[in-house]
């Protein structure tokens, strides 16, 4: 028998589905596992919140030497930065999650934020310690940048991988949940304290305050996430491993999945410029270029944002039933129909035409918020589950989600057609309708790549076991890839 056929035999005998292999969800585990990580998104788009609505403040603080103007832009490039290094914590932490566990390094992340986040609010001002100031702001957004690269990743995983198969889109929803709720209470907080202590106390010592709550919400976090078991897919993957002790380098990612991973690059494209779009630009847009108050459409928003939550919930729900790829396609048919329209409706002038054009995209973006977080770990197999999603989404999301507002603003101003974003979105929305139609499978209802079933109740066992090569779906898709590269390691023995 030669190394390959012994190889392929070898493969074929390790994909039986067994009784013991199906795994059974506690609920209330996987409710706990939601909310653990869950707060963690929350405090990544609450730091996004308070820094965006203290941008003026801030500008002031650091960089005091400075006009008006030259204060704002450094404010966001020492925003932007945390952009740059996000792709690096993504490999960073994503391979050591692959390695040692998503609850490990969902914990040091969580802690890397919040000390991060924390630390801002107790940087000397300009005026005490000079350039050392803006410096150490620099510093800490560069650690919250590479924090984050392995946050939002190890949640979705941790989430996807801790859930009963027919609820995985309801639950991972609640992850975009947090990120609502993040922002609204960054952004509410902020408004609130400058209502209550006025201009010249939120200069003075005021904006410290939003930053110095990280510390508390960093601890419940931490608590939270102490007290989660590891994710049932990567004990079992592990204990499956346990007598070849290997695992997956960088080197195997890129070769062996760079297809996923060019075909998840393209779903957070879109997802994110999007979202970016929406909730970091269109406060800009309205006041900046159609000459919107700039109160009113920061209201606005957070109302938008506060309708948005159980919508997210909802289409978590409804992906369950008839499945994500079908809600995503229909929301990108939608952007590239109601764009124009909805941005017509935006620039009317009139604050319920505003409202309504505003919630056409709210509710597109809902459907993305309702799907993508189960979508986007099922692309992968589990033991490069981690390391090939934090490559994906942050390489994609540093790209073209961070961008959305600067090449909108850009293409704006030499131009001068306020149209610019619809015609964005419908690009945007026009690609994306080609590679969900034709490169993405549907997985809502069905176990991740990699792993066997797992169901809410001992009773779905029997009904599991009665179709076993739908509940493997994934086999022969694994069994190639596996061919791929034992081919690999004979052609390089052999050379």
């Amino acid at each position: 028998m030669s190394d390959k056929q012994r190889f392929s035999f070898k493969k074929k005998s390790k994909h039986k589905l067994h009784k013991d292999d199906i795994t059974v969800i506690d609920t209330k585990v996987a409710k706990k596992a939601v909310v653990a990580t869950g707060l963690g998104n929350a405090m990544e788009w609450f730091d996004f919140g308070i820094y965006s609505y203290l941008a003026v403040t801030i500008g002031k603080v650091f960089f005091s030497d400075l006009n008006d103007s030259a204060q704002l832009v450094y404010t966001f490039a020492t925003f932007a930065v945390a952009f740059l290094v996000r792709p690096i914590g993504g490999m960073f932490f994503g391979m050591l999650g692959d390695k040692l566990g998503r609850k490990k390094i969902l914990a040091i992340t969580l802690v890397i934020m919040a000390l991060s986040t924390l630390s801002i609010g107790l940087i000397p001002s300009y005026n005490s310690i000079g350039m050392a100031a803006p410096i150490l702001l620099l510093v800490a957004r560069l650690l919250q940048g590479f924090s984050t690269g392995g946050e939002y990743s190890g949640a979705m995983t941790f989430i996807a991988e801790s859930t009963p198969d027919k609820k995985r889109g309801l639950m991972s929803s609640g992850l975009e949940v947090g990120t609502l709720i993040g922002y609204i209470a960054g952004s509410g907080i902020v408004t609130l304290l400058t209502f209550l202590l006025g201009p010249e106390k939120m200069l003075e010592w005021g904006w410290r305050i939003p930053f110095l709550i990280a510390a508390p919400i960093g601890l419940i976090g931490l608590y939270l996430r102490s007290n989660l078991d590891e994710t049932p897919a990567f004990e079992a993957m592990e204990k499956a491993a346990e007598e070849e002790k290997k695992h997956v380098s960088m080197k195997n990612i890129l070769v062996y999945h760079w297809r996923t991973l060019l075909i998840g690059m393209i779903l957070v494209f879109f997802y994110n410029v999007v979202d970016y779009m929406l909730l970091s630009y269109m406060p800009s847009h309205l006041t900046a270029v159609l000459g919107y108050g700039e109160t009113k459409g920061l209201l606005l928003i957070l109302v938008i944002m506060f309708i948005m939550i159980p919508i997210v919930l909802l289409m978590g729900h409804f992906s369950d039933r008839i499945g994500a790829k079908k809600i995503i396609l229909s929301a990108l048919i939608g952007l590239v129909l109601l764009s124009i329209p909805a941005f017509m409706l935006i620039g009317s002038g009139s604050n319920w035409l505003v409202f309504f054009g505003l919630m056409i995209l709210a509710v597109f973006l809902a459907a993305f918020q309702g799907t993508m977080p189960s979508l986007l770990p099922s692309l992968f197999f589990t033991d490069v589950r981690y390391g090939g999603l934090a490559i994906t989404y942050n390489i994609s999301a540093s790209l073209f989600g961070g961008t959305t507002p600067l090449v909108l603003a850009w293409m704006i101003d030499i131009t001068a057609n306020r149209m610019i974003p619809a015609y964005y979105l419908i690009g945007a929305s026009a690609i994306g309708i080609i590679v969900v139609a034709y490169f993405v499978k549907e997985t809502a209802g069905r176990s991740l790549r990699g792993s066997a079933p797992a169901v809410e109740e001992k009773h779905e066992i029997a009904e599991v076991l009665e179709e076993p090569e739908e509940a493997l779906w994934w086999k022969k898709e694994k069994d190639l890839l596996d061919e791929k590269r034992e081919e690999t390691i004979i052609s390089d023995n052999k050379a």
